[in-house]
């Protein structure tokens, strides 16, 4: 660990806060994206693992490929518990999350699950994430009861 461990854990906390609120919004509201891509350093990746397959995209493909869906059906996640480890100038957060949307004939739709998020200081000193790699909750694989704040 750092010895700015306890000044470092907050700006990756606030870092991850801000990647969770970037796509928060209600139905119809257009997202910041400007502020989702500064925060990713240039070349990130972010890989989804669901039960159907992976993905794995740029950001700049997440958000051609989410825009809409977000917009047209809103969406909420929320963090339910993180986990911070930092070494000099990277460091990764195992966040568990839960979000929910309302689906186009009215249905809401849930998901869980927890993401793996690689951060590293900029030049600037700025912490940015370098990739994120999630996988959602299913009934074969549960949130670990240390990650899910609802237990």
């Amino acid at each position: 660990m750092s010895k700015n461990t306890g000044n470092a854990a907050a700006a990756v906390e606030r870092v991850v806060t801000q990647a969770y609120a970037v796509i928060f919004g209600p139905k119809g509201a257009e997202r910041d994206w400007d502020t989702m891509r500064a925060m990713y350093l240039p070349g990130a990746r972010m890989t989804a693992m669901r039960p159907d397959g992976i993905e794995i995209c740029t950001v700049e493909r997440y958000i051609a490929g989410k825009r809409d869906f977000l917009t047209q059906n809103g969406f909420s996640e929320s963090t339910l518990v993180n986990r911070i480890e930092i070494y000099g100038d990277m460091a990764h957060v195992w966040s568990s999350y839960s979000g929910d949307w309302i689906e186009p004939e009215g249905n809401p739709g849930r998901t869980r699950g927890i993401n793996s998020f690689q951060l590293r200081r900029d030049e600037e000193g700025n912490w940015r994430i370098h990739s994120l790699l999630w996988q959602v909750e299913t009934p074969d694989l549960p949130l670990p009861t240390d990650m899910d704040a609802t237990r």
